[in-house]
């Protein structure tokens, strides 16, 4: 691990994050704030790790606006956002209230605390099991009357790979694996559903998976860049057509068709409820825990 790399990352999103909090407000274009938010990534000299998620009321996880969207900024607002310096990276999200709801502001007041307990448990606690941070997770959550949702999770990263193994689930799951040495991201989840999500339409978020050469010029001139610029981390539409153009959306289909590429879905609480985020990386090393993006 390249704990330098871990850190300068953990400091540029936690700056990102007091920014996109400074330019969120009700009706903003959610394209306004991903681009200002990846404007303001590259300024402080970083890359995303991943397209900003702006993910509204019962979407989880996975929405990122496409060049042309229309969307404006409303409901419980999850912002998931990464920050990678040479393929090493930090992953922090939090919800914003947009429609002055006391229920939005319950749901996000508690996944907040059940981060904070879980983080307070990992550092107090040497070799926590990701059992251990699921229960305190769970009951946090449940004491408040919410639901944790229980098929998203916290993960393990490595260099240039988001999910490197590890998951950290949001329930007690009596599983016993250790966090020792590594990179890990906490993340409950919380809402008035019944805690669990289902894959919603595709979005605009993708990763190389198997590169494969497409029939289309374009489509490998678009590919060389992905393996150039992106690696094993995702990207987003929006990204490949301010490079390459409109038409970059055909060649982006047949990099699906062919395998290269994996779409991911949409995620969606499944009764609909509104869901909450919140999120932190923690950097374990020998006998010291940093969390990198408080």
């Amino acid at each position: 691990m390249s704990n330098q790399d871990i850190i300068k990352a953990g400091k540029i999103a936690k700056q990102v994050v007091d920014y996109a909090k400074s330019i969120i407000k009700k009706d903003v274009p959610l394209i306004e704030i991903a681009e200002k938010i990846d404007s303001k990534i590259a300024k402080l000299g970083g890359k995303p790790a991943f397209p900003v998620n702006l993910s509204i009321n019962e979407i989880a996880a996975h929405y990122t606006p496409s060049y042309n969207d229309e969307t404006l900024a409303s409901g419980l607002l999850k912002v998931d956002l990464g920050v990678h310096i040479n393929g090493w990276t930090a992953d922090t999200a939090f919800s914003v209230d947009l429609e002055n709801s006391k229920e939005n502001k319950a749901l996000i007041k508690t996944a907040e605390q059940a981060l904070e307990n879980a983080l307070n448990l990992i550092k107090k606690q040497k070799s926590t099991t990701t059992g251990e941070i699921g229960k305190i997770v769970e009951k946090t959550i449940e004491e408040k009357g919410f639901s944790p949702i229980i098929n998203l999770t916290g993960h393990s990263m490595e260099e240039y790979d988001l999910h490197a193994g590890i998951t950290i689930p949001n329930i007690d799951n009596k599983q016993k694996t250790k966090l020792e040495k590594g990179l890990f991201a906490i993340e409950p989840f919380t809402t008035t559903g019944s805690g669990r999500v289902k894959d919603g339409k595709p979005s605009e978020i993708f990763m190389l998976t198997e590169p494969r050469t497409p029939r289309i010029p374009l489509a490998r001139d678009i590919l060389n860049h992905i393996v150039e610029e992106y690696q094993t981390l995702p990207f987003c539409t929006r990204w490949i057509v301010k490079k390459f153009g409109p038409t970059s959306k055909i060649a982006l289909n047949q990099l699906i068709d062919n395998g290269s590429l994996h779409n991911f879905p949409e995620l969606i609480e499944i009764t609909g409820k509104p869901v909450a985020q919140a999120e932190h990386t923690v950097l374990i090393d020998k006998d010291e825990i940093i969390i990198t993006t408080e």
